[in-house]
């Protein structure tokens, strides 16, 4: 089966994998989607299993503020190198992460970890977290955590 462009463009949209792992998933399934989505998250959680112990010693900090500034999640996102840090899609995922610890206050970041994600609660954010390390292919931890609220 030949396999379209335009199959590849959708599976990318949704795994964010690149262009010829998703070509290489797409053929070895003959075309179904869904079964070449599962076999790329799968071969992400891999990655993630691999460089899990790697040494984590770049990051950033994401702050998002909440209810006009009265909740504010923070969060230390750690990665192995600068150039990861700076990467759009490791920001996004500190700042789901701040979201996430401002309107669930877990009480540690292993707690976080275990919360249900709240932008899609059929996921953990561990997956969220496992997905990111599958995608950028570095180790990725979160360090720190902490939540303040006006208040409290």
């Amino acid at each position: 089966m030949k396999v379209t462009a335009e199959q590849i463009k959708k599976l990318r949209e949704k795994c964010g994998a690149g262009i010829m792992e998703c070509r290489r998933a797409l053929e070895e399934f003959e075309g179904d989607e869904e079964k070449a989505y599962e076999a790329i998250k799968q071969k992400g959680l891999e990655i993630a299993e691999e460089k899990k112990e790697r040494e984590t010693k770049a990051g950033i900090i994401e702050v998002y503020s909440h209810a006009g500034g009265k909740v504010v999640g923070v969060v230390e996102l750690l990665s192995e190198t600068d150039f990861v840090a700076r990467n759009d899609e490791f920001k996004s995922l500190a700042h789901e992460l701040a979201m996430q610890v401002a309107a669930m206050s877990p009480k540690d970041k292993e707690e976080l970890l275990e919360q249900d994600y709240i932008r899609d609660p059929s996921k953990k954010v561990k997956d969220l977290v496992n997905e990111a390390i599958g995608k950028i292919r570095e180790n990725i931890q979160i360090g720190k955590i902490a939540r303040f609220e006006v208040g409290a």
